[in-house]
């Protein structure tokens, strides 16, 4: 063997140690990494990173009052009821809140964080990226006392897009069971979570369609249909609306007349992106601003 073949070889060796130092780094770090802080916090994020991943203490998790949520009470009594059922270690399901944008379904989720951490419920925010790391998570939560809702809020699929057989796996059937103290609340725009076109439900539809279309069509409502409990949000009436406005009017201690502030509400909503109690807030919020503002002006 020439000297310069001898070179190389122990160059080679030398980069795959290396290697396997990195990922003997990575993957041990990615498992002790996520015990820090499961007994100080009760949010988390799962950070994805390096093919592994890592769960972050939400420090100042953002927790929704239930009572500021208006309309949308049928939802909230069906959601408490899984996450108490949850919380005593009694049967209960995986969560699919889908509908309108704006109308509470995140907000939900996280007021049941609110009403229910002293009795041992947490969150980790998983996102899209993040589901191929389900079964990482799991394995991480699966002595832990407490009950742990993963939580995939907006959560849509395109076709060409892997990551939802991962959650498939983890609803039901997978190699690896999903822990008792696990569940999965997703949020979403979609009622079946992937794109559905009007030409789908023809059957046969064209030449150059697969043979069988139906089934193409099961795959993409088979993922939804996993979920135990799917509960729908539809745009809210104008009553609602204003009443959301009312609400939140009297919470920011506004002293406006309710003809006028009802108006203004209209007004805004007509030049916004739809009626939700998201427009709602926002209205309220940009009200009590400006007349602070004006306010603190006059006082000068």
């Amino acid at each position: 063997m020439s000297e310069k073949t001898r070179n190389q070889e122990k160059l080679f060796i030398q980069l795959l140690e290396k290697a396997d130092n990195l990922l003997t780094h990575f993957g041990g770090a990615s498992v002790q990494s996520s015990s820090v802080g499961l007994d100080d916090y009760i949010a988390f994020r799962w950070r994805s990173q390096n093919g592994s991943g890592h769960l972050i203490p939400v420090k100042h998790p953002n927790l929704v009052g239930l009572s500021d949520l208006i309309g949308i009470e049928r939802q909230e009594e069906r959601l408490d009821r899984n996450t108490r059922q949850f919380l005593q270690s009694l049967p209960a399901n995986h969560v699919l809140l889908w509908g309108d944008r704006g109308t509470g379904k995140s907000s939900l989720v996280k007021g049941m964080l609110a009403r229910y951490a002293d009795d041992g419920l947490r969150l980790i925010g998983v996102s899209k990226e993040g589901l191929v790391h389900l079964q990482e998570i799991a394995e991480v939560l699966w002595e832990r006392p407490e009950r742990y809702i993963l939580f995939c809020d907006d959560l849509a699929f395109n076709e060409d897009e892997p990551e939802y057989r991962e959650l498939k796996a983890m609803l039901e059937g997978g190699i690896s069971a999903c822990p008792d103290n696990v569940l999965i609340y997703a949020t979403s725009n979609r009622r079946h979570l992937m794109p559905r076109q009007v030409q789908e439900n023809r059957y046969p539809q064209n030449d150059e369609d697969e043979l069988y279309p139906r089934e193409s069509t099961e795959e993409k409502v088979s993922l939804s249909d996993r979920f135990g409990l799917r509960l729908a949000f539809h745009r809210i009436s104008q009553d609602t609306y204003l009443q959301i406005v009312l609400h939140y009017a009297q919470k920011h201690g506004l002293s406006i007349p309710t003809e006028a502030l009802h108006q203004a509400a209209l007004e805004w909503e007509a030049s916004s992106s739809g009626r939700s109690g998201r427009v709602a807030y926002q209205f309220v919020a940009d009200l009590a601003g400006q007349l602070a503002l004006e306010s603190n002006t006059q006082k000068k």
